[in-house]
């Protein structure tokens, strides 16, 4: 059977994959077999998530009608039920509903009643609580199948630590991204000095290491030196995949959806307040702009040297009319032209504008001119991939290090 549950945490607290932790022991302690724990991240622009957006799913062997009793009961048990945005659901199945539905709620949006009919055809054991949202990640995350998988192992804190501060060593962080990477990300920021794996939230988690394998998660995790986790679990995932990308247009775009999207930088990046970095990339007739916000950090100064001409893919979630990079692609680089008023020939000194669509004059001799001069800058820029740093990537976001986007 497959066992899916959501919507349990709070940013208050409380994580659904540390509540899915201890029903995969209690199922155990109960002499069932779990074969897999899988950890489903969905739309990441899901406005009422509580925090990641993440539900999670156990394979088990056992009896349905006493697994879905446990899980309700640790439902009942562990959910944050004082958070308005905590709407739990539980699922139990004995076969994959239609992949269909995880393909939706992962790219796009999803509605209670979907889950429900997907449920009722399945045959499926479920509830929810509250206004029942949580059947809608429970409901993907039992119908997921990925066509890429990463892991994550997760430490768990015990309970008489929640909400004081974690006790990692940085230092052994640093030693395990440079010893396991590129088979392992965003363990640190290296560029930035900032540590990633490790939350800031009162939640159960001590920290996570994420990688391409199991055997790579447990390289990484035998090198950090922190308090003593109450248990860990080894997840396998769908996070640093892009699951949540979709193909788009400028002229196409929807609110809350990741796309990728082909077009020719209109203009000069322009720096707004907060430091945030602005584009607008044109496709035909239809034109989109592209943030590159504060977060960033360096990868703004890439985003600056962009050049009107350049066709690039911009990778990232549309937002109030713009995309949020993610990551971006220059496809074709163009020449980097300057043009500015030529010298006067009669006396070598700069002309001026003689008003629009009349060229130059020197307002010395008077002579014109019609055309102005060009000077070509040199570009460092190169064609290629660029992403955000891990401080500011997104779970879902497939890191370059694990190879160039398809």
């Amino acid at each position: 059977m497959l066992i899916g549950i959501d919507d349990t945490d709070s940013p208050a607290g409380m994580c659904t994959t540390y509540l899915g932790a201890v029903l995969a022991r209690r199922l155990i302690h109960d002499h069932m077999r779990v074969r897999e724990a899988r950890l489903v991240r969905l739309n990441p622009n899901v406005t009422f998530k509580t925090r990641g957006n993440a539900a999670i799913a156990l394979d088990v062997e056992g009896d349905p009608g006493r697994a879905f009793c446990l899980a309700c009961a640790i439902v009942e048990e562990l959910a944050d039920f004082s958070c308005e945005k905590t709407n739990p659901g539980v699922v139990v199945v004995d076969r994959r509903p239609d992949p269909a539905f995880y393909r939706k709620a992962v790219t796009d949006f999803c509605e209670i009643e979907e889950a429900v009919r997907v449920l009722d055809a399945a045959g499926a054991r479920y509830r929810g609580w509250k206004n029942r949202r949580g059947l809608i990640g429970a409901t993907a995350a039992v119908s997921s199948v990925f066509a890429d998988t990463t892991y994550e192992i997760l430490a768990y804190r015990d309970p008489v630590r929640w909400g004081t501060p974690r006790e990692v060593d940085k230092e052994s962080l640093f030693a395990a991204e440079e010893a396991t990477f590129p088979h392992t990300w965003d363990t640190v920021d290296v560029a930035n000095q900032v540590v990633v794996c490790v939350p800031h939230t009162p939640d159960p988690v001590l920290f996570g290491i994420r990688g391409e394998s199991p055997s790579w998660v447990m390289a990484a995790r035998f090198f950090i030196r922190s308090e003593k986790p109450a248990f860990e679990q080894i997840w396998v995932t769908n996070q640093g995949t892009d699951a949540h990308l979709i193909s788009g247009t400028c002229g196409a775009l929807r609110e809350g959806l990741s796309y990728r999207v082909r077009g020719v930088v209109a203009g000069r990046p322009s720096t707004g307040a907060g430091g945030h970095v602005s584009f607008v990339i044109r496709d035909g007739n239809a034109e989109v702009r592209c943030m590159a916000y504060e977060p960033t950090k360096n990868f703004r100064d890439i985003v600056r040297e962009l050049v009107p001409g350049d066709e690039i893919v911009a990778v990232g979630s549309y937002k109030k009319g713009s995309i949020n990079l993610e990551k971006m692609c220059l496809v074709v680089p163009a020449r980097d032209l300057l043009t500015r008023a030529p010298l006067c020939t009669a006396c070598s000194k700069r002309m001026t504008s003689d008003g629009r669509g009349k060229g130059f004059k020197c307002r010395k001799c008077g002579a014109h001119a019609m055309d102005p001069e060009m000077r070509e800058s040199p570009r460092m820029l190169t064609a290629g991939w660029y992403e955000v740093p891990p401080t500011a990537r997104r779970h879902l976001a497939k890191p370059l290090c694990r190879g160039a986007p398809g």
